[in-house]
Formats: structure tokens, sequence, C-alpha cells
């Protein structure tokens, strides 16, 4: 077994209310601390067959210009996804199957591109905009019991696992994969960055507050009792993780490396991109209102996260 990383944008950054203030509220934390970002699902090469978790955004999705004052910015693109998943060697037809952590377009954009796949999602999930028109969707109900400490599971293939993790999403999964004595978690948005795996803090994106607690509760208290390599999506210290088996010890943090950030040299092209699930505000496709002159309280039709979760594209 291979445990690969899709890595499809880089030098993005997440700033610490963005990463921590779940709970006590952005104004907490400190607006000028940003933690490395990048974008990159996994890919699990079994020999016998290909298994992806996520597929992330949507061939054409426009690059974010951040400024100063954004809270978050998922990184300039390395390529397409479809193109880093070619760069590992591998062709759509070998997939058999998908497992998708939840329906953000960042997780979800290129489903369409292995309809030979069976999509294990799970099935408080099948009714989200990103995956209707979808045929090969195979709706997971956790019905194998309880692993570990998490109380509702799927055994997908012997050694991998969809685990229920409501919070982030109302149906946002993890996948574990144990592997050589160890536990990879490859998972979607449980943190954003490691630090705040460390710090024991929520992002400010949940759908489900006290069900976000809870999950990451059962994650920190699983990795404290089992070997884990912690894979997230939007650091490279998911893929970092993973390249150096490097298991997380709540105890003796990783250092933390400087973000790095390169502001305004993207020239503006009118249209907004949401930092959370990718969705693209286009004032063409929107009777030529301009994002500027949105009201206040309006939240993005997709992921309904406000105005400032919004980048110039």
């Amino acid at each position: 077994m291979e445990i690969k990383a899709v890595k499809f944008r880089t030098d993005g950054f997440y700033s610490q209310p963005f990463s921590f203030g779940g709970e006590e509220g952005p104004d907490k934390f400190d607006k000028n601390i940003r933690y490395r970002g990048s974008l990159q699902n996994y890919l699990i090469d079994l020999g016998s067959e290909v298994i992806l978790v996520d597929t992330g955004l949507p061939a054409g999705t426009p690059e974010e210009s951040p400024d100063e004052n954004s809270p978050a910015y998922t990184g300039r693109d390395i390529c397409s996804y479809m193109e880093a998943f070619e760069k590992l060697g591998y062709r759509p037809e070998q997939v058999t199957a998908v497992i998708l952590t939840h329906r953000h377009s960042d997780h979800s954009g290129e489903l369409r591109s292995f309809p030979d796949a069976k999509i294990y999602v799970n099935a408080d999930e099948m009714s989200a905009d990103e995956l209707q028109g979808l045929s090969n969707l195979v709706p997971v109900s956790f019905t194998d019991g309880a692993y570990y400490n998490f109380p509702e599971s799927a055994k997908i293939r012997d050694g991998i696992y969809m685990i229920k993790a409501k919070g982030h999403t109302n149906g946002n999964s993890i996948v574990i994969v144990e592997n050589n004595g160890l536990f990879y978690m490859l998972h979607g948005d449980i943190t954003y960055v490691d630090e705040a795996l460390y710090e024991n803090k929520l992002s400010v994106v949940y759908d489900d507050l006290p069900a976000a607690r809870e999950t990451l509760d059962r994650v920190r208290e699983f990795v404290r009792n089992h070997p884990t390599v912690y894979c997230g999506t939007h650091t490279p210290q998911g893929y970092e993780n993973l390249e150096a088996n490097r298991v997380i010890d709540l105890d003796d943090p990783a250092e933390t490396i400087p973000a790095n950030i390169d502001f305004g040299n993207q020239k503006a092209s009118g249209k907004y991109v949401c930092s959370i699930c990718g969705y693209v505000y286009d004032p063409a496709e929107q009777d030529g209102v301009a994002f500027d002159d949105l009201p206040d309280d309006w939240k993005c039709p997709r992921c309904k996260q406000g105005k400032d979760k919004f980048n110039k594209a």
C-alpha cells in the first residue's frame, strides 16, 4: 500500500483568527499571525486498485488575490487537480473508489472525472448541490459500529475506514488508513492547520459548533492513544507529515514555519472566490451586481459563509 498527496495549490495562508476563532471568536486572536496554507488531497494505491480521498477544485477555478485583511487564502495554482493526479502516473479509469470527506468543492470538484468509480459519501450529504447529477454515488450510513473511540464507522476496504465526523459540515467524514502499524488520518477540515490541532482550537467554519467540538475532542483522544500521521487538506503540514511518516505528538508540536505571503501581484477580474468552498461569484452571472454592492449580510450560496471569506479573483 502507498498513500500519496495530490498537490495542486501552494503558498496560501490561514490567519490565526480564522484557524482558532470558532469558539472564542476571531477577535481574540492575532490577525497578523498567518499559518502556511496549500491544497492537496490524497490517493491510496493498493496495487490491485486505486482509491482517492477527495478530488480537488474544479478545473478553471480562478486563483484568489488576497490582501492584508484576508482571513484565508487557498494559494496559487501549481496545476489543476487532474494534472496533479496524472503527474503521479495514474489514469482516471484506474480509480475504483472515491471517499468523499465532505461536499465543499475543494474536496468534490472533480468527482465527474471518475465516472467508473464508486463515490462513497456520507448519506447526510447526498442532497448537496455539489453532488447533483452524479449517478455513481454510494450513500454511507456508518453501520459497521464503533472504530476505537469514534462511535460510527464504515469499513470501505481492509484497513480503510470512513468515520462519521459531523461538525465542519453536517455530513463531514474522516478517512483512517491502517498501514505498517500506523494510522493515517486523511481528513478534510477538522482543522485547517496543525497548529489548531495542537492548541485544541476550532476554525470559524462549521455547520454545527457543538458537533465540531465533539469531533475535535475525539480526534485528539485518538491521536493521543494511537500512532497517527495527521494528513490535512489545507496545509503543507499534511503532506509533510505523510512523506516523513511523522506521528503527531500533542505534547511536542512541530515547529511553525512562517507563511510565505505575496499580496497584490494579480490583476483583479471582478470575480470573487469563496476561500472556504471555492464558489465563484461572477457579476456577469448575477445581473451585473458587483460583489462590493451585495448587502453586508449576504452569504455564500454554497457554504453559507459571509462576504469576509471571499477573495478577489
